[in-house]
């Protein structure tokens, strides 16, 4: 998809030629903003609560197979024909709810699927028609997503509209240009470790070189004073 999307919007320029070049486009980090709306966060925390809920269940379900399949290789030397028979049934009804189960709560557009989308969906249309004003406010013809499946090799600062959409939305951040926590392993700058400076250097501290001898100020000669 992404390459496919990368192709569409290289043939489009080139469709244009010279036309395109007169177009404005900005792009924006979708996935960044969306981090930053509390409505979609509370969405995700939602999700995962059902997830562990769903998982929990599962895990409850294997645990009794496990059970039932242990139990019947240890009495399986003992059981006629027909209580096998009954009891090979009975895991096999037991493994496929558990597939059926899994399945329909984690898989392709299962419930857990459609819940997320479901509630995600008011935070994105939230941040689309923040991104429809800013592209009318600032007359752009082209918006793309630099976390969506087209392919940026390369993004001028200039044309990313991320903190503007932020800022339509409410949450800019007066932060957005400082620098970021300082890694705990990293270097920290010891004097120690400062190399000395080469002989005959000029420091602050040293404002003449070893080699010269300073030259001492010239006085201003007195002024005299005339007699009335």
């Amino acid at each position: 998809m992404k390459k496919v999307g990368c192709f569409l919007i290289m043939s489009l320029f080139f469709l244009l030629g010279r036309e395109a070049s007169a177009q404005r486009f900005g792009y924006i980090d979708s996935g960044f903003i969306l981090q930053k709306m509390p409505a979609y966060t509370n969405a995700q925390e939602e999700v995962e609560k059902l997830s562990q809920a769903w998982q929990k269940e599962i895990e409850g379900m294997r645990a009794e197979l496990e059970k039932l399949q242990k139990s019947y290789q240890a009495e399986e030397i003992l059981l006629t024909p027909d209580m096998k028979v009954k009891r090979q049934e009975e895991l096999n009804r037991k493994e496929t709810e558990l597939r059926d189960f899994q399945r329909k709560m984690f898989g392709f557009e299962g419930s857990l699927f459609k819940r997320r989308q479901e509630l995600i969906r008011p935070a994105q249309d939230q941040l689309f028609e923040a991104v429809e004003k800013i592209v009318r406010q600032r007359g752009l013809n082209f918006m793309f997503d630099k976390s969506g499946d087209v392919v940026m090799l390369y993004t001028d600062p200039r044309h990313d509209y991320t903190e503007f959409v932020l800022e339509e939305l409410g949450l800019a951040s007066k932060e957005q240009n400082t620098a970021g926590a300082r890694p705990a392993n990293a270097l920290v700058d010891d004097p120690a470790d400062v190399p000395p400076l080469p002989e005959g250097a000029v420091t602050s501290e040293n404002p003449t070189s070893p080699g010269k001898k300073a030259t001492p100020a010239r006085k201003a000669p007195p002024v005299k004073k005339k007699n009335n």
